[in-house]
């Protein structure tokens, strides 16, 4: 029987990447189209991109599939064979990636989710079929030059915080279900204007377009590939780019830079930096923007505490994670947390 799931340690995986001497492309894309068995497509998807090598997280659901995906060198152009055997999929576009050493990923994991975006939208009437029109990177520099345009970005606070475009409106939340209902409330008064969503790869504000116009909106659009096909295009066609600092991205990477600007702050030292990292401390695993100096000093964790408990023995930290739940952990979503722990007042998590 076909090998359908990894079976090797994560460990053992992240060695034989580090020991792999054949380059490797970071590539994402994504595709809203009908999938009447989920299972079978997941299974028969999986055996031929684990025969290619190909590591990466890819969802799929009934609406259609999301994938962030590296594929080594020599392999690109059958992985293309293999997209284009399924006729959805053929002539797809591939966001490859900006900033690119080639250890994004380490594993193949295909999972099946209920939505390749979880939205929240249950409406029937909603149909992913009527969305807003496609720009591209010379036009989205055109329509935003035009006071009468609204820029929304469609990604998370930690997101925008290392990068956005220009003027982009952030919508202030933690998940994309949030964001679509307060995008609406945001732009009530604003029917007569252009509105362009945006997001990394194009996944979420090709949903986000389809709901706006849902909602009532005219003139909606989306911006095609989102800012990974941006990043690429101004930069072949020698474009002005309105993207400020880096593009944060869901991998081993944590980021791309497409600007040389710099416009987030450390969250311990408050110094110019826009790296993110999770906090040594495996009990913790925050996810937050660290410089150097802080690096060094508290040894990749968010705090003293939390940098004390790395020097345990292994035996002693499990010990302190049994029983715990580990979460989505994020700094921005505790502010208060990250002070308070750097000031000794709170124990640090262990979930």
């Amino acid at each position: 029987m076909a090998i359908l799931h990894n079976r090797v340690s994560q460990a053992e995986l992240k060695q034989r990447l580090q020991e792999e001497s054949e380059p490797r492309t970071t590539i994402s894309f994504y595709q809203y189209f009908p999938i009447s068995d989920v299972q079978a497509f997941r299974d028969e998807l999986y055996r031929k991109l684990f025969a290619i090598k190909v590591f990466g997280r890819i969802y799929v659901a009934a609406e259609g599939i999301n994938a962030q995906i590296s594929v080594p060198a020599s392999s690109v152009e059958v992985f293309r064979d293999i997209l284009e055997t399924y006729e959805p999929l053929k002539g797809l576009r591939l966001n490859i990636a900006v900033d690119d050493d080639g250890k994004s990923f380490w594993v193949l994991k295909i999972k099946i989710r209920d939505k390749i975006v979880a939205d929240g939208i249950d409406d029937p009437a909603f149909d992913m079929q009527r969305k807003g029109r496609y720009v591209d990177a010379e036009t989205f520099n055109q329509l935003t030059d035009d006071p009468d345009t609204v820029v929304i970005d469609m990604r998370n606070h930690y997101e925008y915080e290392v990068g956005h475009f220009d003027k982009a409106i952030e919508v202030p939340s933690d998940t994309f279900r949030e964001q679509l209902p307060m995008a609406v409330d945001m732009m009530q008064g604003n029917s007569d204007k252009n509105i362009i969503m945006y997001c990394t790869g194009g996944i979420r504000c090709e949903k986000a377009s389809a709901y706006m116009l849902h909602r009532g909106f005219k003139n909606v659009f989306h911006l095609e590939g989102g800012i990974i096909n941006y990043a690429n295009t101004v930069k072949e066609k020698g474009l002005a780019n309105k993207f400020r600092g880096k593009n944060f991205v869901f991998d081993n990477r944590l980021g791309e830079r497409i600007s040389e600007e710099i416009i987030a702050v450390c969250h311990q030292c408050g110094q110019p930096a826009d790296t993110h990292t999770n906090c040594s401390n495996e009990g913790c695993h925050l996810l937050f923007i660290q410089c150097d100096a802080c690096a060094a000093a508290f040894e990749g964790c968010c705090s003293e505490p939390c940098r004390d408990i790395i020097h345990l023995s292994d035996d002693e930290q499990q010990l302190l994670r049994k029983g715990k739940v580990k979460d989505r952990n994020v700094f921005n979503k505790s502010r208060d947390r990250m002070q308070a722990l750097q000031q000794g007042k709170i124990p640090p998590s262990n979930g």
